[in-house]
């Protein structure tokens, strides 16, 4: 091999005890897969490859994201019945202010009242995926012009718009969480996989003081907002 040449391949003494290779290149890319598969990566290192690899795919998972969303917005019965009631409420959602991004939190997406919703496009996995991921932040943006919702510095009306959320996106469905989430529950998978997600929500909030408040807020909303299906009749999915 000629002095200027350099091989990209990562030698043995760059690899640290945390299982992580670093480098871009085929080796290390298939050593990385190849060591957390088998559980030999740290958890930090874990999310340092995930988040390489995101930045690597941003463009295609963009790309893909964008495509469901179009789609969805044509032919989705839950998000055109979704986008129909927001309009009647005076908002306007379309595939200018509901954008696909990488997001560095793991999390399917968000709501904003000021700029519209965001799809987590490294964090989903399909179409299926996609739309219960904007079916979910569409009832946020449903409740934020129906109810007003405080999200802020209220943390009851957080729960209770992450309950409703929950509820009527079809995220909680028990096949998506048998599949995803390996819950293999018949009896109240639906309800606990809503009080895990809410409590979760409100948790992150950093007006939250921890898990404990965030679990008693949800309790403290639960039976009226399980049961709020609006805009539908019932719970549709």
């Amino acid at each position: 091999m000629p002095d200027d040449e350099t091989s990209t391949s990562p030698s043995p003494e760059n690899q640290d005890d945390s299982g992580f290779v670093p480098g871009d290149d085929f080796f290390a890319r298939w050593t990385n897969r190849f060591r957390l598969g088998l559980g030999l990566m740290s958890d930090d290192s874990a999310q340092q490859w995930k988040k390489a690899r995101d930045i690597r795919s941003e463009a295609t998972d963009c790309a893909r994201c964008e495509k469901h969303r179009d789609y969805l917005l044509t032919y989705s019965p839950i998000i055109r019945f979704m986008l129909q009631n927001i309009n009647k409420l005076g908002g306007d959602l379309h595939s200018g202010n509901i954008r696909c991004r990488r997001c560095d939190t793991r999390q399917g997406g968000g709501f904003e009242k000021s700029y519209g919703i965001t799809l987590c496009a490294n964090e989903l996995r399909n179409q299926g995926h996609v739309e219960d991921a904007m079916a979910h932040e569409m009832i946020h943006a449903y409740d934020h012009l129906r109810f007003q919702v405080q999200w802020s510095d209220n943390l009851r009306h957080a729960a209770c718009a992450e309950i409703r959320a929950s509820t009527l996106s079809g995220e909680c469905r028990w096949i998506r969480e048998f599949w995803t989430k390996g819950q293999h529950k018949i009896t109240q998978q639906f309800q606990e996989c809503i009080r895990r997600r809410a409590a979760l929500s409100v948790a992150n909030r950093p007006e939250c003081k921890d898990d404990v408040q965030a679990a008693k807020v949800v309790n403290e909303v639960w039976d009226s907002c399980f049961s709020d299906t609006r805009p539908f009749d019932e719970v549709y999915r």
